[in-house]
């Protein structure tokens, strides 16, 4: 199975972008605001879990263009305080 050439185009730009130092600070920071190992569930609310979902979808999207596993996105780990 071959990829659109698009696709392959745009693979190398979010790897150029998220895979140098200052990029895995912002992936850090992206897998903690978008709930990328927590539930996205609100039970007492709907529109919350709309839109945590939608951040979460963002994050897999990121993902999936850069080929991080699993493995990877764990060792992400922020420099900052967790409640900036």
């Amino acid at each position: 199975m071959t990829l659109n050439p698009l696709v392959h185009i745009r693979r190398r730009a979010y790897r150029a972008v998220f895979n140098g130092v200052e990029g895995r600070k912002v992936l850090a920071d992206l897998r903690r605001f978008c709930r990328a190992s927590q539930p996205t569930a609100d039970v007492n609310n709907v529109q919350t879990t709309y839109l945590l979902e939608g951040r979460r979808e963002v994050w897999l999207r990121i993902v999936a263009h850069i080929n991080l596993t699993d493995e990877t996105v764990s060792q992400l780990i922020e420099e900052y305080p967790t409640d900036v």
